[in-house]
């Protein structure tokens, strides 16, 4: 298991498109994929997960991916979170 905090750079959040991005980019990935925000734990590969979190922008999550390829999950995920979901 590897896990590490991200600031989403959204100004407006994970709200349906980012969300969507997220998950097709975890998607494609063998490994489990959580975040936790608050007091919630969110699913990653799941849309209606990401959203039921409410992230807003300039949050700070943590992302947590755990199996085969866990390692490069976590970071083109992070990648993504901090620099591709602008809108």
């Amino acid at each position: 298991m590897v896990s590490q905090k991200v600031k989403v750079n959204n100004l407006i959040g994970l709200h349906l498109r980012p969300a969507g991005k997220l998950c097709n980019e975890a998607m494609k990935y063998k490994c489990l994929i959580t975040f936790h925000y608050k007091d919630v734990t969110a699913n990653a590969k799941s849309v209606l997960s990401v959203l039921g979190a409410c992230v807003r922008g300039g949050a700070v999550i943590e992302l947590v991916c755990e199996g085969e390829d866990e390692q490069t999950a976590l970071e083109h995920l992070v990648d993504l979170l901090e620099h591709s979901l602008q809108e």
